[in-house]
């Protein structure tokens, strides 16, 4: 298994720099919704510390933790990709302290700065593949204990 990787130091230092010019430092008390499934996806945040989990709803009534995020790790990515709604929610898990930052004004960077664009955007799709292959493992070692006790 690879290690995830870590938004803002998987950039180098000056499109980090220029990157961290747009955040915004933000908290989240333990229990807090960040966002919904379907709600309007304009921003993302690399968690400082604390925990996230990031949920499905399966039922009116039930939700299921599909992954678990800390420190370094980036929460939102749906404000990268049309239709720009979430495709999960997240809850707080315990006290976070995040960076935020706007869609808009991210995006109008990387317009200005192609190379951090192209930084950010293949980033993003390694985060993404790590998280898909950690979950095809999951779903796996799951399918697996299932046969074992049938």
């Amino acid at each position: 298994m690879t290690k995830a990787t870590k938004l803002l130091t998987a950039l180098p230092p000056a499109q980090r720099q220029r990157l961290m010019t747009l955040a915004r430092e933000v908290s989240f008390p333990e229990d807090t919704r960040i966002f919904e499934p379907e709600g309007v996806a304009d921003r993302f945040w690399v968690i400082r510390s604390g925990a996230v989990s990031l949920d499905q709803r399966v039922s009116s009534l039930r939700r299921v933790t599909v992954a678990s995020l800390g420190s370094g790790d980036l929460l939102g990515w749906s404000w990268l990709f049309p239709p720009h709604r979430w495709d999960f929610g997240a809850e707080a898990f315990s006290p976070v302290r995040a960076y935020e930052f706007e869609a808009e004004p991210v995006l109008a960077l990387c317009e200005e700065d192609p190379g951090l664009g192209m930084t950010l955007v293949r980033t993003v799709a390694e985060i993404l593949a790590h998280r898909l292959e950690m979950t095809r493992g999951q779903l796996m070692e799951q399918y697996s204990l299932r046969r074992r006790s049938s």
